[in-house]
């Protein structure tokens, strides 16, 4: 598992995909509210002057000299759900970041997010 104090060191790293090719640039890290462990990073990708932020499952991610692999595929990855690099992902938005990658979504028991920005 990795940590998150050792992930933030990783910010502005390349992430790349399971097979090597590079996805983007880690922006930031997103944990789990109920367990406080890395759940999500979100990566920028786009051209230079159209640049947004996609979020990757942390799940089977490793580090290497200068990237963050992730267990997923480049193509999925740039499919999902996105924001501006301003923004902010509201919470209505996080259930279909969960549904693109397959994975099961439960918010709070009164309704609290399941991602927090770290």
């Amino acid at each position: 598992m990795i940590q998150v104090g050792d992930i933030r060191d990783w910010r502005d790293h390349d992430v790349v995909d399971r097979d090597g090719h590079k996805i983007g640039r880690l922006e930031a890290i997103y944990v789990d509210t109920s367990t406080d462990e890395p759940a999500m990073a979100t990566v920028q990708v786009g051209l230079p002057t159209r640049h947004r932020l996609v979020f990757v499952p942390l799940d089977g991610a490793t580090v290497g000299p200068g990237h963050v692999r992730v267990a997923h595929d480049k193509a999925l990855v740039k499919e999902c759900p996105s924001i501006g690099t301003d923004d902010v992902l509201p919470a209505e938005e996080e259930e279909p970041i969960f549904r693109h990658y397959g994975l099961t979504y439960q918010s709070g028991t009164d309704g609290e997010r399941q991602l927090a920005r770290r």
